[in-house]
């Protein structure tokens, strides 16, 4: 099976000074700016499919995150930690007001940091097929990423049908290296329970229903967020006390979800939802 992640809505492309990034980034659409961050080994091209649906009512800023796309690497690691203050940066260097935030995956991870450290710039969050515990992941999936690194970079090359095949990447032979830092940093252990705790932006936990980690996983990180903890009343009076929601989409795989009318669907429904 492969994946159409290009369109043939056309942005404005544009580059940004960042924290010694020259971050690359594409303006589509007008109204209320979203923030749109995409997975590790691709590029903002992979969300084509959902931007026109996105950009119907917003101004959706699609970055190219450090050392994919065509942004390119700087000396230092892969991380969603230092990637996310980027963004924040990158909201205050476009004088954006509270923008809302969205990233899948890797950069589910970076959407997540940033709302998580930086509340005040960011208005609602959604964060998708974003694993909060390493350990959440299945096995099988941690030994596939146990295998990424620069040795895999010919493999994916070579295979044009594969999603991780970055289009439009910075320069050629850079690959290998970002392969080295993303198989450096998926090895790592890590643990955000606690920085889920403290989210104060409202945020809707995304899934799809045969993800990276089990169902159950993401339906964990919603009751960290006082979700699924009791009837959500009549009139609403039940659900999680900071405005979050939960959706586990069907029929849809942790390669499919980014390009699927189904997240679109669920993302501007919670983003465009009047204030509580």
């Amino acid at each position: 099976m492969t994946t159409e992640w290009t369109t043939e809505a056309k942005g404005t492309g544009q580059y940004a000074d960042v924290n010694g990034i020259n971050l690359y980034y594409e303006t589509h659409g007008s109204g209320r700016p979203l923030i749109l961050l995409h997975g590790g080994l691709g590029s903002g091209e992979m969300f084509g499919p959902v931007v026109p649906a996105l950009a119907a009512n917003h101004q959706v800023i699609v970055p190219d995150l450090q050392g994919h796309g065509r942004t390119a690497d700087i000396d230092r690691p892969i991380s969603v930690e230092l990637m996310a203050g980027d963004i924040a940066t990158l909201i205050g260097h476009l004088g954006l007001e509270k923008p809302d935030i969205m990233g899948y995956s890797l950069g589910g991870g970076v959407s997540f940091f940033t709302a998580a450290r930086h509340p005040e710039l960011v208005r609602r969050h959604v964060m998708v097929s974003a694993n909060i515990r390493r350990s959440a992941i299945y096995p099988e999936m941690l030994a596939q990423q146990e295998q990424v690194g620069p040795e895999a970079a010919e493999f994916h090359e070579g295979h044009a049908d594969v999603p991780a095949v970055p289009a439009g990447r910075a320069a050629p032979g850079d690959f290998g290296r970002l392969l080295g830092k993303i198989g450096e940093s998926m090895a790592k252990d890590f643990d955000f329970t606690d920085e889920v705790r403290g989210l104060k932006v409202p945020t809707l936990i995304v899934a799809a229903d045969a993800d990276m980690a089990p169902p159950s996983h993401y339906v964990e990180v919603f009751a960290l967020l006082d979700g699924g903890q009791r009837d959500g009343g009549w009139m609403g009076e039940g659900r999680p006390k900071g405005g979050h929601a939960l959706a586990i989409l069907p029929g849809l795989t942790h390669y499919s979800i980014g390009a699927s009318p189904l997240l679109a669907a669920v993302a501007t429904s919670f983003l465009d939802a009047p204030e509580a």
